[in-house]
This record gives structure tokens, sequence and C-alpha cells, in this order.
């Protein structure tokens, strides 16, 4: 949420910035309702210090045997305007929080100004030795190799849940199975992060934590009858575990890592690309998540890419990254780099992680502070990516260690996980 002191202090940056990010401009409409606030605010004061001061004759009145009825029918009077006007002060804080919870995050300013996914920025690509885009035989696509190898059964996936619920089978259920646990064990053991197993449903207030609600509550999964929601990315559970807290400095940064299956409506994905891995309902993630002090926090996030590319380097797994622009930032974020892994059938680049910087965004809405050796409480800045997600993952990892005989290589880093090295 954004920090109404600096849309009163700065509204033409917040005003220019909500505009980069293609969002409305609420700056004008804030600022009267703080207004409005500030005023309640300043007349409540002015009447609680005139009821003080009247209650202070009332001593000396009684002793001096003067009638003290008007002086308490006239404290009862601003005590009852006391009342009326702090629920009018209520009434306009509602309305502020209401349009702040659905207003984005300004971009931070080394993010490149742009309208759409056409203006995102390459900021470098990694090449396995020997790679190249172009392939001597017929490349099947993960579908087709999945369905021969007897890996994958979209089909039956399909009877069982709908639409988007993947069934994976045999080794290539083991091979998921080891993907995760291998990227578990890499950030454990080469990045310092502490594992979490985090529930996978959570309630309204961690889902508004992190921003998934109330701007995009069409895209979430929900158990009316419990009032629960299937996760989305375990971003969200374990953002939620420091809520309404206050950490010591000293303990910053805190590093996440976790696993969890992820449940995503894709409400808004109509006519786009849907086979196969490309967009599901559900997949399998490893997630990265921070809490930072604000003056590192993006040394932090340039380190969380990196520990995503490690992962991607490990299994030699062609990706390239890109600087997201204004207006391709999800709502929550300040900053985010999207890593992309290549897939030769499909002959295009697919999205597998976002490493994001929120800011104190999510602190705010979370209500997750530190408290500096100063004593003074400021807001944390909350990171969180991709270590990386399964399913795009998959698709290059298969259709990148296909042989001409249509065998699968199993990446040599997964072969202790596995139990085999090659798929036929």
């Amino acid at each position: 949420m954004l920090d109404i002191k600096l849309i009163r202090e700065n509204p033409d940056a917040v005003r220019q910035g909500l505009k980069n990010k293609n969002a409305e401009d609420i700056v004008d409409q804030i600022l009267s309702l703080d207004e409005e606030r500030r005023g309640i605010i300043a007349k409540v004061e002015d009447l609680k210090a005139k009821k003080n001061q009247v209650s202070a004759q009332i001593p000396a009145m009684k002793k001096a045997g003067q009638d003290t009825a008007p002086i308490f029918a006239e404290m009862k009077r601003v005590g009852d305007e006391i009342a009326l006007l702090d629920g009018q002060q209520g009434e306009v804080e509602e309305k502020i929080e209401f349009i702040l919870r659905r207003t984005p995050n300004i971009a931070h300013s080394s993010v490149p100004v742009g309208k759409s996914a056409e203006d995102n920025v390459e900021v470098r690509r990694w090449l396995p030795e020997g790679f190249s885009f172009e392939n001597d035989y017929k490349v099947l696509d993960h579908i087709e190799l999945g369905k021969k190898l007897s890996l994958l059964d979209f089909e039956r996936g399909t009877k069982i849940a709908g639409s988007g619920f993947p069934l994976y089978t045999g080794k290539g259920a083991t091979l998921e199975r080891a993907l995760i646990n291998y990227m578990l064990d890499y950030h454990l053991q080469h990045h310092e992060y502490k594992e979490i197993m985090p529930p996978v449903l959570v309630n309204r207030d961690s889902m508004k934590g992190t921003g998934q609600i109330p701007k995009m509550e069409e895209d979430m999964y929900f158990i009316e009858k419990d009032g629960l929601y299937p996760i989305p990315t375990a971003e969200v559970p374990i953002t939620n575990i420091h809520r309404d807290e206050i950490l010591a400095e000293k303990e910053l940064t805190i590093k996440y890592v976790g696993y969890s299956p992820c449940f995503r409506r894709e409400a808004g994905s109509y006519g786009k690309d849907s086979k196969g891995f490309l967009r599901v309902h559900q997949f399998n993630k490893v997630e990265m998540v921070k809490f930072s002090k604000p003056d590192n926090s993006y040394d932090e996030l340039e380190m969380m890419v990196n520990d995503a590319e490690d992962i991607l380097k490990a299994l030699k797994i062609p990706y390239r990254i890109l600087m997201l622009c204004t207006g391709d930032l999800s709502f929550s974020a300040a900053k985010c780099y999207d890593i992309e892994t290549w897939s030769p059938a499909e002959n295009k680049w697919l999205e597998a992680s976002s490493c994001s910087n929120f800011e104190t965004f999510q602190a705010r809405r979370a209500n997750i502070r530190y408290r500096k050796e100063d004593k003074k409480v400021e807001f944390v800045h909350t990171l969180n990516g991709s270590g990386l997600a399964t399913s795009r993952l998959m698709v290059s990892m298969l259709e990148n260690y296909q042989t001409p005989e249509g065998k699968i290589i199993v990446p040599p880093v997964l072969q202790k996980y596995t139990g085999f090295s090659v798929i036929e």
C-alpha cells in the first residue's frame, strides 16, 4: 500500500508513477480525503481541549457552591460532537483505505518506462556451451514427449479435475519431484536460505497482506464455506509469517525458501496459448522470500536473481533475464526481473521465474516492521522470487535434453535424485 505521506509530499511524482504503470490517477481524490480527515482531527483536538478546560472548572465551581448543571450540559454537547466527528473520521479513513488497497505500487526510478511487455529490456542471456537455436532433427514438444515416454497425461488430468490440472506419471512424476528437491537443496546449501513448508490454504488477511486481494480476487480460488484461499504462490503464506510483527534490525536480511503447489484460476487468460504446461491452474514452485532493510533491498534483489540463475546454470538450461518496464510490472512490485527459459519446440522464451522488490508496499499492508538500533520502528522491504516454477522449466528441460532418437537425458545434477540417467 502506498504511503499517504508520499502522496501528500510528492503528488506530481506519484501521479507520474501511476501513469507509468497504466493505473488510475487517484492523487487528487486522496489529497482531498486526507485534507478532510486532518480537518476533522483538528476539530476533535480543539473540542477535547475545550472539554478538558471546562472540566477543570468543575471542582472550583462546586467548592464555591455554583450550579454546575450548565457545565455538564456543555460537556455532553461537546462529547456528542466529538463522537459524531470520530464517526466521520472513520468513514473518511475507510474511503482512503479502499482506494489505496486498489492502487498499485510505484516503480523504482531504475525501471524503464513502457506500456507493455513489448517494452521490457533484455539484461543478459546465458547459453550452455555448444548450444544452438537450430536443430538438425525434428524437435518434439513437451506434450509429445510426455505422451510418447509416459511422463505426462493431460487428458486424464482433465478427466480428474478439469483443463489445466496436469497429471504426472511414472518417471515424469519422479523427475518433477527430483527437480523440486534439487532446487530446495541447492538454495539451502549454496544460498543460505531457511526452509519453510507453509500451509497451502490461507485466510483473507494473508491475501490482502501480499496484495492479491482485493485487486486480483477474480484470479483466486476460494473455499467459501471455510473462508480460505488455495495459495497462488508460496509468497503469500511465507510473507505473512511476520505479519503484525516487529523484527529486530540484527535479524535482517531474513531469507526463506519453500516449496508449494500453486493454484490460479487464470480468469483473464482466455485466448492465450494454454496447451500443456504453458498455462495451467495448478503447478509446483520453489519460492524465495526476503525481509530486508530498505538501504540494501536492491542489492538483495540482484542476489536473488543470481540465486535463480545458479539453478539454471547447474541444469544447463538456456535462459535470458528481462527487466520489466513500468507498464508490465505486477500490482505490488516496484521492480521486477523475469527469467525466461528457451523452448525449442515453441521456438520462444517462456517465463520460469519472476524476482521482485516490493519495497514497503506489502509491509504496510501486512504491518511488518523492524526496530532499528536507535529504537525507531520502520517498515521492512519485502522481496520474492521463483527459484523456480517447475511447469515451464519442465517444458524447457524435456525439450532441450531430448535426443534425435526421442530419448531424454536426465540433467546430470538430477540423476542422484531420480536414480536413472535416461528416459526412453
